[in-house]
C-alpha cells in the first residue's frame, strides 16, 4: 500500500474576471468616479513597501509579451502572457476552454492555477503586498486579480504587474488593451486588496519565488504532482531540496513522482534518503517496501515494512497492509 503525503492548498473564493467595454462604458466611469469620491480617504497616498536590498528603485520586465484581452477574456490574456514569459509559445486562444466560464463571463483563480499546472508550470500564490516588487526585482511577473469597481459592484480584472518605479511611485501593468499601463501605486494597492492581493507566479519547477515559503512552494508542487505532471513535479521538489534540504514532504514527493513514472531506483534512493534525515517516519519505510516489493527484493521489502510496522502511528494500519502483502509474496 503505497502512501501519498498531500500538502492541502488554500481554498481561496472564486473570483471571476470582468471588464466592460463601450457599451457598459458608462456604467463602467459611474463606478470609477464614485469609488474616487468615496470619502477623503478614496484612493490613498501610500509609500511603496520597502523594495529587497540592492533592487534598483525602478524595474520593468519589458521582454514579457502582451496579449490585448477581447471582451471577458482577461483570464486567458493574463495567462497567456504569464506562460509566454516563462518560455512556453501560448497565445489567449489556446486557454479560452481551459479557463474562461462562459456562464460566468469570466475565470476562477482555481481555473487559472489548474491550467497553469496542466503546462508544467509551477503556480505559486501570493497574497501579501510585500511580495509582488521583490518578484518584479527577481525577473518574476505577477499575474494579479484587481476589483475595479467597488465592494458591492465588482467589476473584477486580472493584469499583469510587469515592474515598478519607486520614485515616481508607479506600477506597470500588462492590462486590457493597455501594454504598459501605469498605475499609481495608491490606486493599485486599493485595486488589489480588494481580492486579498491574491497574485500568481507562474514558474518553471526549476526557478523558486524570491519570497519562496517553504509550504507555500511545496504546494504548488504538489499541485503538479496530482495534475500527474510528474516530470515537473520531480524538477520542483528536487528544487525545494536545494532550499530546505531536511524537507520530509519535499523528499517525500520526490520519492513518490519517480513512482509515478515508474523509475523505481530513483523512487528507492529518494526514500533511503529521506530515512536517513528522518529515521523514525514510518510513511518512508513503508513506501521503501512498496518500491522493494516491486523489484522482487521481497527480503529486504520485508525488513522495511516491519520497521514501519514497528515505528506505528497513525499509518499503522496501512503499513500492516504493505506487511501482508510482502508476506503473500514470499510464501508463494
Amino acid at each position: 500500500m503505497f502512501l501519498h503525503l498531500l500538502t492541502h492548498l488554500r481554498n481561496d473564493s472564486m473570483a471571476i474576471c470582468r471588464v466592460y467595454f463601450h457599451m457598459h462604458g458608462i456604467l463602467l466611469l459611474i463606478v470609477f468616479f464614485v469609488s474616487l469620491l468615496g470619502g477623503c480617504a478614496g484612493f490613498r497616498q501610500l509609500e511603496m513597501p520597502p523594495l529587497p536590498e540592492n533592487a534598483p528603485p525602478s524595474h520593468e520586465l519589458a521582454a514579457v509579451p502582451f496579449f490585448p484581452q477581447e471582451a471577458y477574456q482577461c483570464g486567458p490574456a493574463a495567462l497567456a502572457m504569464a506562460l509566454s514569459s516563462s518560455g512556453l509559445p501560448v497565445i489567449p486562444g489556446d486557454l479560452v476552454d481551459e479557463v474562461y466560464t462562459p456562464s460566468r463571463k469570466g475565470s476562477l483563480q482555481m481555473a487559472m492555477i489548474g491550467a497553469t499546472r496542466r503546462h508544467g508550470r509551477l503556480a505559486y500564490e501570493i497574497t501579501d503586498l510585500d511580495s509582488i516588487f521583490p518578484e518584479i526585482a527577481a525577473g518574476h511577473p505577477v499575474v494579479i486579480l484587481q476589483n475595479l469597481g467597488l465592494s458591492w459592484y465588482p467589476v473584477w480584472h486580472y493584469a499583469v504587474a510587469v515592474g515598478y518605479d519607486a520614485t515616481m511611485g508607479n506600477v506597470i501593468l500588462r492590462s486590457g488593451v493597455t501594454p504598459r499601463k501605469l498605475m499609481p501605486f495608491g490606486v493599485f494597492e486599493k485595486t488589489w486588496a480588494r481580492s486579498n492581493y491574491w497574485g500568481l507566479l507562474v514558474l518553471q519547477p526549476t526557478q523558486l519565488p524570491a519570497t519562496a515559503k517553504e509550504k507555500t512552494y511545496l504546494a504548488a508542487v504538489l499541485g503538479l504532482e496530482k495534475a500527474r505532471q510528474f516530470q515537473a513535479s520531480i524538477s520542483g521538489y528536487t528544487t525545494a531540496i536545494t532550499r530546505w534540504p531536511q524537507s520530509f514532504p519535499a523528499r517525500m514527493g520526490l520519492g513518490n513522482s519517480y513512482y509515478a513514472i515508474g523509475d523505481l531506483k530513483s523512487s528507492e534512493r529518494a526514500f533511503r534518503e529521506t530515512i536517513r534525515l528522518h529515521p523514525n517516519a514510518g510513511s518512508a519505510y513503508n513506501n521503501l517496501a512498496q518500491v522493494l516489493l516491486e523489484q522482487g527484493r521481497y527480503h529486504e521489502a520485508l525488513g522495511a515494512a516491519r520497521k514501519a510496522v514497528s515505528l506505528g502511528g497513525p499509518l499503522e494500519a496501512r503499513y500492516e497492509e504493505t506487511l501482508r502483502e510482502i508476506k503473500s509474496h514470499i510464501i508463494r
